[in-house]
C-alpha cells in the first residue's frame, strides 16, 4: 500500500475530473466495489485472491468484501465492509477493524457492507445519479444487479475520468514497474538457461512461474512457453525441446503492489539460431529497436505500429517472401498475415491496462478509429503518447501454415505475397520480442534496471553460458 495521501489526492482528483463534465447538480456518486474470492471447484477452494485494479488505484485495501462511496457533490467517502467474526478468526487469524483500514488510506467514515446497498438505492431514489465502472467479475455484476443497476450501463463520466487518470503513471508507480520488470528479467533468465534438448517446457514453465511466487504475488498473466510460437497464445507446456525449434517465452511477474512486468524473448533451442531463424528474427530485432527509438510524446503509437509494419515488409522483401512497393503493401494490410496483432498496449495495474473499462476507451483518442484490417485492427494502444504512458513494444513475425493457406485460396496479397517460397517457412513457427516502455518527457526507457538479452549474437552468448 502506498501513503494514504496517495489515495487522497487521487479521489480528489477524480472529483474535480468528475465535476468537469457533469451538469451542474446532477454529479451524483460514484460507487467502487473490491473483488471477493471466487471458487475453483467448491465455496471454500478458491481462486487465489486478486484485487480489482481500479479499487486498488483509488483504495490500496487488498482485502476482499469491500465497496466504497465517493460523494461526488459534497466529497464525503466511505468504506463498507464487517469486521471479522470469531469464524473468521480461527480460521484466517485476527484482522484489523475496518475502520483502521479506513483511517489508513484517508477514508475518515466506516460502515458495515450491508449499509452500502442502503445507501446507494437512497441515493437512487432521490434521483441522484450512480455512476459505476464495468464490472469484470461475477460477483461484481451481481452486487449491481441486486442493487438494480444494469452492469452494461456502466457511467461513461466515470470511465473516461478513471483512464485519464491511471494512462500517466506516477513516480510511485514507476518504482513498482521498474521493480516488477527486475523480478520478470530473473524469471525469463532463469526460463532461458532452462531451454535445453531434453528439457520438459512444463520444468522450464514451472520453474519461472514458481520464482514470481517466491518474489512477488506471482505471474502477470498465464505464461507462454512454447516451440509453436506461431500459435500467438499457447499455454500448454506439455513438449520436450527439441534441436532445431524456436522456443518463444512470453512471460510476466506482477510484485506485491500488483504491478505487472510483459517480456517475450526467443531462443533457438540448441543454442544457436539457423540462418533462417537469424534472417527472421534479426527482423524482428531491428523492428523492436526501431519502434523504441520512435516512441516520444506527441507520437502516435498507430503511426509506429505502421513503420513497424513497412520494416518487417521490407525486411521479408529482401528475403524473397513478398514483392513490391513498402508502402503499397502497408496499405494493402500485407504485414497481417505475418503479425496479426498489434504493436503493443497499455501496461499499470493490469499487464493489459484497464481494458476491462473498454479497450477502444483505454487505447485510443476521441478522433482515432480502430482499422478493420488484420494486424492494426488488433492494436490496442493507438493514442499520441504522453510522459508517464507505458506500453510495450512487441514486434513480431509468424508463420501460421492455416492463414497462409486461407489468403492464398482466397487470392489475399497475390500481387505482393510470394506463396510459393512460402511453403518452407510452414514448419518455422514464430518470434515475438517484447519490453516493456515508459514515455519519458523526451522520449523513452525501457522499464527495469537490466535488459534481456536480445541480439541474437548476445542470446547465443548468453546460452552458451548458462
Amino acid at each position: 500500500m502506498f501513503d494514504k495521501g496517495i489515495y487522497i489526492r487521487r479521489r480528489a482528483t477524480l472529483i474535480e475530473r468528475m465535476a468537469s463534465c457533469a451538469p451542474e447538480g446532477k454529479r451524483g456518486i460514484a460507487i467502487f466495489i473490491g473483488n471477493a474470492d471466487a471458487p475453483a471447484q467448491y465455496r471454500d477452494n478458491a481462486y487465489a485472491f486478486r484485487q480489482d485494479s481500479t479499487w486498488l488505484y483509488y483504495f490500496g485495501i487488498d482485502l476482499q468484501g469491500y465497496a466504497a462511496i465517493i460523494d461526488l457533490d459534497s466529497a464525503g467517502q466511505t468504506i463498507y465492509a464487517d469486521d471479522v467474526d470469531i469464524d473468521d478468526v480461527i480460521w484466517s487469524g485476527p484482522q484489523p477493524s475496518v475502520r483502521s483500514i479506513a483511517e489508513s488510506v484517508g477514508v475518515p467514515c466506516s460502515a458495515p457492507a450491508a449499509a452500502f446497498d442502503e445507501a446507494v438505492r437512497a441515493a437512487a431514489a432521490k434521483g441522484r445519479e450512480v455512476h459505476f465502472i464495468p464490472p469484470s467479475r461475477y460477483y461484481n455484476t451481481l452486487r449491481l444487479r441486486n442493487l438494480s443497476l444494469d452492469p452494461s450501463k456502466s457511467s461513461l463520466s466515470l470511465v473516461k475520468a478513471i483512464i485519464s487518470m491511471r494512462l500517466v503513471k506516477e513516480d510511485v508507480e514507476i518504482e513498482q514497474m521498474d521493480d516488477a520488470c527486475d523480478i520478470g528479467y530473473r524469471m525469463h533468465s532463469l526460463g532461458r538457461s532452462l531451454v535445453k534438448v531434453g528439457a520438459r517446457e512444463q520444468d522450464i514453465a514451472g520453474a519461472m512461474d514458481g520464482y514470481t511466487i517466491q518474489k512477488g504475488w506471482g505471474v502477470s498473466f498465464p505464461t507462454i512457453l512454447t516451440q509453436h510460437g506461431e500459435t500467438l497464445h499457447l499455454h500448454g507446456h506439455t513438449g520436450i525441446v527439441v534441436p532445431g525449434r524456436l522456443m518463444l517465452i512470453d512471460a510476466g511477474a506482477e510484485n506485491n503492489m500488483h504491478y505487472p512486468s510483459d517480456f517475450t524473448r526467443t531462443y533457438p533451442t540448441g543454442g544457436k539460431f539457423t540462418k533462417k531463424q537469424r534472417d527472421i528474427y534479426e527482423i524482428v530485432c531491428r523492428a523492436n529497436e526501431a519502434a523504441f527509438s520512435l516512441t516520444k510524446p506527441g507520437v502516435a503509437y498507430r503511426d509506429v505500429h505502421l513503420a513497424v509494419e513497412k520494416i518487417l515488409l521490407e525486411g521479408l522483401r529482401d528475403l524473397g517472401l513478398v514483392r513490391g512497393n513498402l508502402d503499397d503493401m502497408v496499405d494493402c494490410g500485407i504485414c497481417g498475415m505475418f503479425m496479426p496483432h498489434g504493436l503493443g498496449h497499455n501496461i499499470g495495474l493490469d499487464v493489459h491496462d484497464m481494458e476491462d473499462l473498454g479497450e477502444n476507451l483505454v487505447g485510443y483518442d476521441p478522433d482515432q478509429k480502430r482499422a478493420p484490417r488484420m494486424g492494426l485492427g488488433s492494436l490496442r494502444m493507438a493514442r499520441r503518447l504522453v510522459p508517464g504512458n507505458v506500453i510495450s513494444d512487441e514486434p513480431g513475425i509468424y508463420f501460421i501454415p492455416a492463414l497462409i493457406g486461407k489468403w492464398k485460396e482466397e487470392g489475399t496479397g497475390r500481387d505482393f505475397v510470394n506463396y510459393a517460397a512460402l511453403e518452407d517457412y510452414y514448419d518455422f513457427g514464430g518470434i515475438r520480442l517484447e519490453d516493456d516502455v515508459l514515455v519519458t518527457a523526451d522520449g523513452a526507457r525501457r522499464l527495469g534496471h537490466e535488459r534481456l538479452p536480445i541480439f541474437p549474437d548476445d542470446v547465443e552468448a548468453a546460452m552458451a553460458a548458462d
